[in-house]
């Protein structure tokens, strides 16, 4: 199967953004990413409608609603960076009507199935600088009917855009975990390529297909029992455990330090600016989204590091979950590092 950056892959074909290498390594010409160039779709089981508080400059308190969840804030970043993100995720209820609202507000693109349930709310307090969770509903469980044409969903998108990302749900039981390994394996064997971000059994479930890419972090690989320490060594076998375990790419965030990226045969350090943090919510799943931007543009593997790293750092100066502007993206992709790990 072609693998990132494979001059022989569909995608590559269809085309893909013109890199030159200069300082950095790395450097984008704004006209290709600007276009609407390389096509993913996010299987996302859970959607949250999101009610924030907020401190305006004048010390006044307003609301934002605005949609939440992993997959939205990878499909947010990927329709922010010029490509196209089909969103495959079930809406019910009167929060469902407002999600759908919202979300052709924002330009995001939806391949959505009806839920009777309604779709979960957070109600969280940022006036004060920090997140304070009010409220947060529990996500509906999808019925047979409704998981079924979410899979179906899914699959129809996965195959048209070549490129699937296979999102979380926030919580362990919004969704049958067999729905994840069998929707990889399906999208798989027709040949569409995978990034996986997920954690738990869900992640588990995905490993069995050989996802394309999996990227994860050191602090939810510790609750998992994957990492047992901070270490080069202890890091080195969490990927050599992915790897041996399906994982043909591994990316493994570790906030401040940067992240720890493998091919497979080599390990390489990506490191980023680090900029003042407004926000670092959603930072993870900007990493994933450009990642797999890059993987659908055909770009080789150090510069899809670049690409989600400058993501990852960008998002972490906004009050807002997998936003950046494609401009500030690629500036910041320059100065991003990547080198092999010293012996």
């Amino acid at each position: 199967m072609p693998g990132p950056g494979n001059p022989e892959s569909g995608v590559d074909r269809v085309g893909r953004a013109r890199f030159a290498r200069r300082d950095s390594g790395y450097r984008a010409e704004m006209g290709e990413l600007r276009g609407h160039e390389g096509a993913i779709a996010v299987f996302a089981p859970v959607t949250i409608l999101t009610v924030t508080l907020e401190r305006t400059a004048d010390d006044e308190a307003e609301v934002h609603v605005h949609p939440g969840g992993q997959g939205v804030w990878q499909a947010r970043m990927a329709t922010s960076l010029g490509a196209r993100a089909v969103l495959c995720t079930p809406l019910g209820g009167e929060p469902g009507i407002v999600l759908r609202a919202l979300l052709d507000e924002e330009g995001i693109e939806r391949s959505d199935v009806d839920l009777e349930a309604p779709n979960a709310t957070w109600i969280q307090d940022r006036r004060g600088g920090e997140r304070e969770t009010w409220w947060e509903g529990d996500p509906p469980v999808p019925g047979r009917h409704a998981l079924d044409e979410l899979y179906s969903a899914a699959l129809a998108a996965g195959l048209e855009c070549g490129v699937c990302v296979l999102a979380g749900t926030h919580r362990a039981g919004a969704i049958d975990v067999d729905t994840y390994r069998r929707l990889a394996g399906d999208l798989r064997a027709a040949g569409v390529r995978i990034v996986a971000d997920l954690t738990g059994d869900e992640l588990e479930a995905v490993l069995e297909s050989g996802p394309d890419i999996v990227k994860v972090s050191d602090d939810d690989m510790r609750r998992d029992g994957r990492l047992g320490g901070t270490g080069h060594a202890e890091v080195d076998a969490l990927v050599a455990g992915l790897h041996a375990d399906g994982a043909q790419h591994v990316l493994v965030s570790c906030a401040d330090a940067g992240a720890l990226a493998s091919d497979g045969t080599s390990l390489h350090e990506v490191r980023q600016p680090l900029l003042d943090v407004a926000d670092s919510r959603g930072a993870g799943d900007s990493m994933t989204a450009a990642v797999a931007v890059g993987l659908s543009r055909g770009l080789p593997w150090a510069d899809m590091l670049r690409l989600g790293a400058a993501a990852a750092a960008l998002n972490v100066t906004r009050h807002g979950s997998g936003t950046g502007r494609a401009d500030a993206v690629i500036e910041l992709a320059k100065r991003v590092t990547v080198e092999a790990r010293a012996a």
